[in-house]
């Protein structure tokens, strides 16, 4: 029994580890196959690598996938690039990047030489394009200025020189941008045209902030100079400030006072002020007032007063002079009076002074002029006593008329013609005056 167990393990046990290394792996485990993957991946790298500017210096080992790089580049960021390009190549498990960058002068100058030598190399091949576009640009641009020129229909079309000039100005710079625009597309530069433009947008935004006064004046002139509210000699008052005009210019409003002083206004403060042009019209009126007793005939005084106007040589008939009571005061009656000159022939303050003088002269020939208010202060319980001043001031009663007033004096607008020569002599040659003698005006 114990022989035949025997002899059952015996003949069952090589059967049972036959079964079991038929399940293994035969043979050993294929090491070769892993080197050539190493070898191919390494063999891939150094190829990119190859391919690429400053990776020369650089060695690649691939030992079970992981790569292993050493060397040195001309700059930190090409190393760092490194490390993502090979983690794109297939097989890669690990990359240990030992690379740094080089303190090598020579090899961190040679790229820039070469990008140098590379550059000019294309410049000189783009000598003859450009040659072509400078053409280009210089005859359009003549071409604009030629046109610019032309006294016509320039001349025509503006109302004045200082607008010709503007329109001249911006038909030189339409052609000049024209001319760029042609340049930059012939060398192909369209997109850099456009970086130029936009740059030169927010320059000129920041100018205009800079320069706002100067340019609200230009604009004042520009605006002022088509308008023509006044023109060259008129009596003009602006902002408080009486003179002749001398002339308008691009920035500012010049004035002959009547003192004979330059009075220089802003064209922007002109042209938002309030303008008071005082040789539009002939016809000008001057007024006064002069006080009378308080028991005078008002009726009588005002006729007298109206008679002596009317009978001035320098008072036109139309429009009629007038008189009127201004107001009645405790000692006096005020009484105003105005009347009407031709101011291109009579000056408004000589005739207001001979009027005033006349009037005058006539209220006191008929003793109604109104005297001189006095005062006297009495102390409270103090008796009243006349002095002898007092009582030698009683004048009697009015008997007579009194001396007869010397006629009306010249009263023609001397100063007034003469400051105009003045005027006339300072415009003389003056290129810059924005004014036409006749010129629309609004």
């Amino acid at each position: 029994m114990i022989r035949l167990i025997a002899l059952l393990v015996f003949i069952t046990l090589p059967f049972h580890t036959l079964a079991q290394n038929a399940d293994q792996p035969s043979g050993t485990i294929a090491v070769a196959d892993d080197a050539r993957q190493d070898a191919a991946i390494a063999e891939r790298i150094r190829g990119i690598l190859s391919e690429l500017e400053g990776y020369d210096d650089v060695t690649v080992d691939v030992a079970s996938g992981i790569v292993t790089l050493r060397g040195d580049t001309i700059d930190g960021a090409a190393a760092e690039r490194l490390s993502e390009l090979v983690s794109r190549v297939e097989g890669v498990v690990a990359i240990e990047n030992e690379v740094a960058e080089t303190t090598d002068v020579v090899r961190r100058l040679n790229p820039a030489f070469d990008r140098f030598r590379d550059r000019a190399q294309q410049v000189v091949a783009f000598l003859p394009l450009a040659a072509v576009a400078l053409v280009a640009f210089f005859a359009i641009a003549a071409l604009g200025f030629v046109l610019a020129r032309m006294k016509q229909p320039w001349d025509r079309l503006a109302p004045n020189a200082f607008i010709a000039d503007i329109y001249r100005q911006v038909l030189r710079l339409l052609f000049i941008l024209g001319a760029l625009v042609v340049a930059m597309d012939l060398m192909g530069a369209t997109a850099l045209l456009s970086g130029i433009l936009g740059a030169a947008g927010i320059v000129g935004l920041a100018i205009g902030f800079a320069v706002r006064d100067t340019v609200e004046n230009f604009i004042a002139s520009i605006m002022l100079s088509i308008r023509q509210p006044f023109r060259p000699n008129d009596t003009v008052e602006i902002e408080g400030d009486t003179g002749k005009v001398i002339r308008l210019t691009s920035r500012a409003t010049i004035l002959l006072s009547f003192d004979g002083n330059h009075i220089r206004i802003p064209n922007s403060t002109v042209f938002k002020s309030r303008i008071v042009n005082f040789s539009r019209n002939a016809e000008r009126r001057f007024n006064f007032s002069l006080s009378v007793k308080p028991d005078t005939d008002l009726a009588h005084a005002q006729t007298l007063s109206l008679n002596t106007l009317n009978g001035l040589p320098f008072v036109l008939k139309t429009p009629a002079a007038s008189v009127w009571i201004e107001s009645v005061d405790d000692s006096y009656v005020t009484m105003s009076m105005a009347g009407w000159i031709d101011q291109n022939a009579t000056s408004i303050v000589l005739a207001r002074s001979e009027a005033i003088r006349l009037v005058q002269a006539a209220f006191d020939t008929q003793g109604i002029g109104a005297d001189v208010p006095a005062y006297r202060v009495v102390h409270e319980g103090a008796p009243f006593v006349a002095t002898r001043e007092e009582e030698t001031a009683r004048a009697p009663e009015f008997e007579g008329p009194a001396k007869a007033p010397t006629p009306a004096q010249p009263v023609e607008a001397t100063e007034d013609k003469e400051l105009a020569q003045i005027v006339d002599m300072e415009r003389a040659g003056e290129r810059s005056d924005l004014l036409r003698e006749n010129g629309e005006q609004e």
